[in-house]
């Protein structure tokens, strides 16, 4: 990704692993990524779409049925980058579940899922990554938390902790990884039209109220950070639907 090119040239020569890539941001991502020429491994709980590669243009796609809970299944994907590719430069990790009940009616197992999918999922796909990145001293780790992770409100306690652990993890995280020369940004988006939120009743009366972000609006945003020249970090970028109340 050498510098004064385009972005789809930038990203042309990239290769890296996107989790939670079967459906939502991650989805989005991955066919953002690869239609720019990216190789991109796509790992998610269920096996990514074939049809990705139809989709994509020129760009090459590995699909992996990955657990992110697991961190042997993450370290996996991220070898199968290395194997495909010879590299890895990039890893978004976009895992992730919700749980909308309360402190007083909720399901512990439940809270106990979305951590180690929100949380624990997050460290190992840096964990499966972060060694080659180092060897290579060049890397870009792009965590995909929320506004959920700036701001409280009532009605998903645990799920709003999760994104505040992650916004508390990529800071600390990028004085550890800057060190050797790779990048750490977190992207923070507002509500995203996507299966889980349209699931989750607290959001359902927001979608009526507002045009919400979509997925590709977050791909977008996430192409843009992978492809600044490499003196550019962009530590954090924070997006919301023009109607949103913060």
């Amino acid at each position: 990704m050498s510098d004064g090119i385009a972005t789809a040239d930038r990203l042309a020569s990239a290769a890296g692993l996107v989790t939670g890539a079967a459906s939502g941001i991650g989805a989005a991502t991955v066919n953002r990524l690869i239609a720019a020429g990216a190789r991109v491994v796509a790992a998610d709980l269920r096996l990514p779409d074939d049809g990705y590669r139809n989709r994509a243009g020129s760009g090459e796609i590995v699909p992996v049925q990955c657990d992110v809970r697991n961190f042997r299944d993450v370290e996996s994907a991220a070898d199968l980058c290395l194997t495909s590719y010879g590299r890895i430069d990039f890893v978004v990790a976009s895992a992730g579940i919700a749980d909308t009940t309360s402190m007083t009616d909720g399901d512990p197992g439940r809270w106990r899922e979305v951590l180690e999918t929100n949380v624990l999922g997050v460290f190992h796909a840096v964990r499966g990554a972060l060694p080659a990145m180092q060897r290579a001293r060049y890397g870009h780790i792009v965590l995909i938390s929320s506004l959920s992770g700036r701001e409280s409100y009532v009605g998903e306690p645990v799920y709003i902790a999760s994104k505040w652990a992650i916004v508390g993890f990529g800071n600390s995280l990028r004085k550890e990884a800057g060190r050797f020369g790779v990048k750490v940004t977190l992207v923070e988006p507002g509500l995203v039209d996507t299966p889980m939120a349209r699931a989750n009743p607290f959001a359902k009366p927001l979608f009526d109220a507002f045009e919400p972000l979509r997925p590709e609006d977050v791909a977008e945003a996430i192409a843009f950070v992978l492809s600044q020249p490499p003196r550019v970090l962009v530590r954090e970028l924070a997006m919301q639907p023009l109607g949103q109340e913060i």
